[in-house]
């Protein structure tokens, strides 16, 4: 199971389960230990779970209710749970198989959102990235987290996100630090490329690219990536795990930090100088 989410989010969320399934054993007249003992289990177990400590397993879920004489609140219950989970995914369980499916999955959600803001400090946002960036970086990614190597299949279903940059009623707004186009993440050749690629998405109409330069007056300080999807979801992405934010609180707040990212940004020509600048001192 994932570990306690540094998101409010899903730790609230996990909580409100908890509460759920203690008032289950409260309205059937059980004690903790009672529970436990229908269950099979030690009582530290049932604590853990109300507390929001442990978040309980399908079968832990069907346990819990059939003990409480509650099994027609077993099936929503479980997807709850399953919903739950699905707030804090840490990248080693995603990548257990491969990448393939997550950018598969990432995919998916981009075609369903008309309006995107993203803001990135450390790497150009996937489907900005060429086949070689995406590459050479996924590799490194691998190596790192041990994980199964399916670098091309993955790198191909990366790169298709590109096309909803050329298929109406899609918009991005992209903020990048200066950083992310300094910093050598991959070799000088396909770094160039990378950068050059930015150069050409940018005269695109679905596309708003601003570069927050490192001489800026800070009124936000630097963040952890994030994607902000219609208004309704932010994906934050860490060294190990991606986080989703639903709740419309902690939404505002991201949309609030990229309102504020975004006006320490520059654009058009004074953007694209900033990429030349860059490729020039690659060559």
């Amino acid at each position: 199971m994932p570990t306690a989410s540094p998101s409010s989010s899903a730790q609230g969320a996990r909580e409100a389960l908890a509460v759920r399934l203690m008032h289950l054993r409260k309205d059937a007249g059980l004690t903790g230990k009672e529970l436990s003992a229908r269950c099979g289990w030690h009582p530290a177990k049932t604590t853990r779970i109300q507390k929001g400590a442990a978040l309980p397993s399908d079968a832990d879920i069907r346990a819990w209710c059939t003990a409480c004489g509650a099994d027609d609140q077993t099936d929503d219950l479980i997807a709850t749970a399953r919903a739950v989970d699905s707030m804090y995914m840490e990248w080693r369980r995603l990548h257990r198989n491969g990448m393939r499916q997550v950018q598969q999955d990432w995919y998916a959600l981009h075609e369903q959102t008309r309006h995107c803001r993203v803001y990135v400090s450390n790497l150009p946002p996937g489907f900005l990235q060429t086949s070689a960036f995406a590459t050479a970086l996924m590799k490194q990614i691998t190596a790192f987290q041990g994980t199964p190597d399916d670098v091309a299949e993955a790198v191909a279903a990366r790169v298709a996100r590109s096309r909803f940059l050329y298929e109406g009623g899609h918009r991005y707004v992209v903020l990048m630090e200066e950083s992310v186009l300094r910093y050598r993440t991959v070799g000088p050749e396909a770094m160039r490329g990378q950068l050059r690629h930015l150069l050409a998405v940018m005269p695109l109409a679905s596309v708003s690219l601003g570069i927050i330069p490192f001489t800026a007056q800070r009124t936000v300080w630097p963040l952890e990536a994030f994607y902000i999807h219609d208004d309704t979801t932010a994906v934050v992405e860490t060294l190990t795990a991606e986080i989703k934010v639903t709740q419309p609180r902690e939404v505002a707040d991201y949309a609030k930090a990229f309102a504020g990212l975004a006006s320490m940004a520059v654009y058009g020509d004074a953007a694209r100088a900033l990429i030349q600048a860059v490729i020039d001192a690659l060559e």
